[in-house]
């Protein structure tokens, strides 16, 4: 199978990176990703993982895509795939404004290094990778970055097929 990629943005902020699906470490995240590309939602800076940035989406897969190739230390320009029931994101205290009542798929791009997915909540939270930024992740972090500074709202992280 020949390289597969995917154009992932800040929309607001026009930054845009580059990433490759790792189709030989996740194939079954990778395909159910691609087939409901193109994808956009509210964007969040993490709060517990560190330097992560996420949207949040309804399933869209035909069955949830097992933990392959899954990580506990994210590093920069990962692309992760988590899914959460409405029981793991039922607290207001996320910061969604209201509490989660569905599952949701978290689609998430880690932009720096030092990253732990443990939650003080529920212990860890392993994700799968399913892509690698490999073309403007500098441009990405610092918006990412700006994001973290001076705040989210009305920012859009999108993926589509490059």
């Amino acid at each position: 199978m020949a390289d597969r990629y995917l154009e992932v943005a800040l929309d607001k902020r026009a930054v845009r990176c580059t990433a490759r699906l790792l189709d030989d470490r996740a194939p079954l995240t990778c395909q159910a990703v691609w087939d409901a590309l193109p994808l956009g939602s509210d964007v969040y800076h993490a709060k517990y993982a560190r330097n992560e940035i996420y949207a949040l989406f309804p399933p869209f897969a035909a069955q949830e895509p097992p933990l392959e190739n899954p990580t506990v230390t994210p590093i920069p320009g990962d692309l992760c795939y988590f899914t959460f029931s409405g029981a793991e994101l039922g607290t207001k205290a996320y910061g969604y404004g209201k509490a989660q009542q569905e599952t949701v798929v978290d689609l998430a791009l880690f932009y720096e290094r030092n990253n732990l997915l443990l939650n003080g909540d529920v212990g860890w939270v392993p994700g799968i990778v399913w892509g690698q930024v490999v073309e403007g992740l500098d441009a990405m972090a610092e918006a990412c970055n700006d994001l973290w500074r001076s705040g989210a709202q009305g920012e859009t992280l999108s993926f589509r097929r490059a």
